[in-house]
């Protein structure tokens, strides 16, 4: 089991030893019936959702990175549970983010260039993740069936089983390759507000919170207009938001576009039979974070950057 996926099983332990999970599950509910939210600040804030960001935030080895303050996981072991709920909760009362640390790492799919990131305090890890907690299940009710990166119980190895069950059971052998150029570096802030706005969060304090967060300090460079840093925790999250509209945009272009004959949901054959004698080109999305791979039945080849 790679350490990815043994991460996300135990966020899911932790979240049933808090007794979170079963919050976590009414807000995916009360999502996908379209509640608006406007008083997260208070679920955030409860002393079982703090204490899971820590025991989250503990059992991911980048704890051991310091900060611009240099302190680590075992130095937030040293507060008293007391101590470090009371504090995270007048952080959030008045809140003005700490510096980010920015370093560069290779690439993985080529050395020889280098990819930021940007590296929160121990403590803006914690308060980000008590944010993730509670931010995530209403969003996972909005995302896209086939985005499946930086989500629950979702992987690179379900985005490809997804590619090869259109290339095998539809006949959809062309790929348009779809690469987003320097993509988190350049997402709008006021185009991300206005996106959790859409999707029912509307809780006007959090969203200050959030926009505070995304134009934190770079330290050494200063602060940002644009961007979401990789290496933050809630930055994979903002990502799936922002890119949510893309998804759901390709898929109405054909397999959710409406019809005047209402078909069963559950079973789409019929559907897709119909609209197979239109002049509509097919086409599926099927994405893991930046990199998005739309199969077309007629050819069609192409890079977006």
């Amino acid at each position: 089991m790679t350490t990815e996926k043994k991460l996300k099983r135990q966020k899911l332990r932790n979240a049933e030893y808090y007794d979170f999970q079963a919050i976590q599950d009414e807000l995916y509910e009360q999502s996908k019936r379209n509640k608006v939210f406007t008083d997260l600040v208070e679920l955030i804030t409860t002393r079982e959702n703090i204490g899971l960001a820590y025991r989250n935030i503990k059992k991911n080895k980048g704890s051991k990175t310091a900060g611009v303050d240099k302190k680590t996981i075992d130095d937030l072991a040293k507060w008293e549970d007391e101590q470090l709920i009371d504090y995270v909760r007048a952080r959030l009362q008045c809140y003005k983010p700490q510096a980010v640390r920015r370093v560069e790492i290779l690439k993985d799919n080529d050395p020889t260039k280098k990819r930021p990131l940007g590296i929160p305090t121990i403590m803006e890890r914690l308060i980000q993740q008590c944010i993730l907690q509670v931010l995530e299940p209403i969003c996972e009710a909005k995302f896209f069936e086939r985005s499946n990166g930086f989500r629950p119980n979702r992987s690179a190895e379900h985005a490809t089983s997804q590619a090869h069950r259109y290339m095998q059971l539809m006949g959809l052998h062309f790929v348009i390759d779809i690469d987003i150029k320097s993509f988190f570096d350049t997402v709008n802030h006021a185009k991300l507000i206005k996106q959790l706005w859409t999707m029912g969060i509307r809780d006007k304090k959090l969203l200050c919170i959030i926009s505070e967060m995304l134009k934190a300090e770079i330290a050494g460079i200063g602060f940002p207009e644009q961007g979401s840093p990789q290496g933050s925790v809630i930055s994979p999250l903002f990502s799936n938001v922002v890119l949510n509209e893309l998804d759901w945009w390709i898929a109405s272009q054909w397999e959710t576009i409406p019809t005047q004959h209402r078909y069963n949901s559950e079973y789409k054959g019929a559907k897709y039979s119909a609209l197979r004698r239109t002049k509509l080109k097919e086409c599926y999305i099927v994405r893991y974070a930046d990199d998005c791979a739309p199969r077309r039945r007629v050819h069609a080849t192409g890079t977006v950057a």
